[in-house]
This record gives C-alpha cells, sequence and structure tokens, in this order.
C-alpha cells in the first residue's frame, strides 16, 4: 500500500465528474448544433399530430456531433412524452437484419429473441411499434450495415415514424436500394466541421463539466484546442483532456500545465475510439493478416485470406478493404502499369491515430 499512501490520504483529485469525458456523455446543452437539433426535431414533430414523420440521412465527417445530437434530441423526446418512442442503433455492433431486429426488441422490451428467425422478430417489432403514436429509429453508422432488407421492412410495415440514418459517408446513399430510396425519400442534413472557436468553446464548457474551477491553465487548454481544431474531431480533444489531467495527477500538481497537455499529445497515436478489438471477427482476420505482411498486393491478400478458411466474395472482400482505408486502419496504394499489371497494395497503417470509425 506504500506507493498509494499519499493519494488515498490527501483524497485530492483535479476532476469532479470525470464521466463527462466519456464519450457517450451528453452534455444539458449541445453548443453549435442548435440549426441541425431544430431541423431534426422538425422532421420528428408530424408524429406528435398523429402523421407520418420525414425521414432523414445526416452526413458528415466523424467526430462533428452528429451522434450527440441525435442523443440530445432523444433525451429532449423522452423528456416530453411517452406517446412517441425512440430506438437508437449502432450498425458497427449490430451489423445484419436478425442483429437489428433483436436489438429494437430488446430496446422494446421483449426478451425472448433467441431461436426465432428474422421474420419473426419483424411481427413482434410491428405489432409493438403500431400500437404506439409513433416512433423515431437512428441507425447510426448505417453504411456498417451488411444488408438493408430491415430498412425496407421497417419503412412498409410500421405505421407513423422517422427513420434517421447517420454515416460520415455522404454518397453513400447512392448505393443504397431504389426500392429503399423510394420508400424513403429521406432529407439531407450536412454537419459540418467545426471552427476553431468553436471547437476551443466545446472544451470550455466540457471542463466546466469535468474539472474543479480553475485547474487548467489557459497555456495547456491552447495545446489541445490547437491540436484538435488540427485533427479537426472533438473526440480527440476530450480524450487528451481527460489524458492531461491524469498526467497532472499522476505528478501530484494542483494544476494542468502546458506539460501535462503535452503528455497527452504524445499518447494521442495510442487513440482509438472503435480500436482494431471491436472490428468484426471477419474484418479482423484481414487486418491481422495486413499487419503480418505490413503491405501485400490486394490479390495475394485475397488468397491468404481464402486459405486460411474466409469465405467472403472478392467483390465483398475489396469493399472491407476500402471500409479500412476510410477508417484509416491501411493505407492502400494504386500501382498502375506495373510489371504484374495495374494492381493494389494494401499497407497497415500503424502510424494511424484511427479516429474515424469504421
Amino acid at each position: 500500500m506504500g506507493m498509494f499512501k499519499d493519494m488515498l490520504s490527501s483524497g485530492e483529485s483535479l476532476f469532479k465528474n470525470e464521466i463527462a469525458l466519456d464519450f457517450n456523455f451528453v452534455p444539458k446543452l449541445l453548443p453549435y448544433r442548435e440549426r441541425q437539433q431544430h431541423y431534426i426535431a422538425n422532421c420528428i414533430k408530424p408524429l406528435f399530430m398523429d402523421r407520418n414523420g420525414k425521414n432523414l440521412l445526416i452526413h458528415g465527417s466523424p467526430g462533428i456531433g452528429k451522434t450527440a445530437a441525435i442523443k440530445w434530441i432523444f433525451r429532449d423526446l423522452e423528456e416530453e412524452t411517452d406517446d412517441v418512442i425512440h430506438i437508437y442503433i449502432n450498425c458497427w455492433k449490430r451489423n445484419t437484419t436478425f442483429k437489428i431486429y433483436a436489438a429494437i426488441c430488446e430496446e422494446l422490451g421483449y426478451k425472448f429473441t433467441q431461436n426465432k428467425k428474422s421474420d419473426e422478430l419483424l411481427k413482434v417489432i410491428t405489432t409493438m411499434l403500431n400500437k404506439k403514436q409513433g416512433v423515431v429509429i437512428a441507425f447510426d453508422e448505417i453504411d456498417k450495415a451488411e444488408d438493408y432488407d430491415f430498412l425496407y421492412s421497417l419503412l412498409e410495415e410500421i405505421y407513423k415514424k422517422t427513420i434517421l440514418l447517420i454515416t460520415n459517408y455522404k454518397l453513400w446513399i447512392n448505393d443504397l436500394d431504389e426500392r429503399i430510396k423510394s420508400r424513403m425519400i429521406p432529407e439531407l442534413l450536412e454537419f459540418q466541421q467545426y471552427s476553431r472557436n468553436e471547437t476551443e468553446g466545446i472544451l470550455k464548457e466540457r471542463i466546466k463539466y469535468a474539472f474543479i474551477p480553475g485547474v487548467f491553465e489557459d497555456d495547456a487548454l491552447r495545446l489541445i484546442v490547437d491540436k484538435t481544431a488540427e485533427i479537426k474531431d472533438i473526440r480527440s480533444g476530450i480524450y487528451m483532456l481527460r489524458e492531461a489531467g491524469l498526467a497532472a495527477e499522476d505528478a501530484s500538481s494542483r494544476e494542468i500545465k502546458a506539460e501535462h497537455s503535452n503528455a497527452a499529445l504524445l499518447k494521442l497515436n495510442d487513440f482509438s475510439i472503435e480500436n482494431s478489438d471491436s472490428l468484426d471477427a471477419n474484418i479482423k482476420q484481414i487486418l491481422d493478416i495486413i499487419k503480418e505482411k505490413e503491405k501485400i498486393k490486394i490479390g495475394d491478400l485475397y488468397n491468404i485470406y481464402t486459405e486460411k478458411g474466409g469465405n467472403m466474395p472478392y467483390r465483398t472482400f475489396a469493399r472491407r478493404i476500402k471500409k479500412l482505408e476510410q477508417s484509416k486502419f491501411v493505407i492502400l496504394e494504386k500501382i498502375v502499369g506495373g510489371p504484374d499489371g495495374s494492381t493494389t497494395i494494401v499497407k497497415y497503417n500503424d502510424a494511424t491515430k484511427k479516429l474515424t470509425d469504421f
């Protein structure tokens, strides 16, 4: 116990509420997103008048408040009424029709999903939801879903609803089945990058929630704001706030200084909101092969993948590699007219900050 003696006896901390630095924390106020929140709310409002709501595709770069805005709206909706319910599904974690139906059932309090087929779960969902005044369902990371049968069925079977699709990639919708697009007819809402001043305002607000007043020195905050504005991902800034606070506590400092922020910046390369351990098993297998080879032709990579028991068609395999690139897990290099003809070299991005979601 000797090494903890001073810490335990003092009972002091620079943190007032460390949970406020969690990525799932939704502040009481969501600054600089008022326009987007009003737009989303207006898409939901028809449900209060016993009419169908509007559907919406929400797009923009990672880490600029899309998910936070939805959760803020949902919290407000929950306080307003019990008649219009809300359901949030992350399609990174629930990426097939069956998994999504099972997740919706869980949200509705229906636990008997084992040994049931997708169409049986859909029947449970529609029976329960069509008794409500309306429902808002948000599908975050919609581009990570393996299929979109659930969208077609929900659009067809649920009477009064608003469907919110959230993605980093606006062009994703171009590949969506025309049957779904024609039924959904989504409006588009873009979340643009925060300016530096907005970034500073957001981080200052989060400091108020998380730390004892007056412990964060101006120079220390400036370093984190500058780096966050450069990266253009608020989540990285929140991560650095926490790490700077921890570095100051480790040094038994009563203030968070520039040196502690510099320590947080150095740890940024270790930061990953969705690290490789959270990937789908199939994708993780591919990434493990890439890590082992460091760089490899995409054709050779596919051959090794199939030799190890992988059964993904090549076209699907190539799409997964492209998403790994978008998520900065890998780097793709196009080789045109080489000795083996045109090909793509896949490299593991071991220097990535992995600040985007796969």
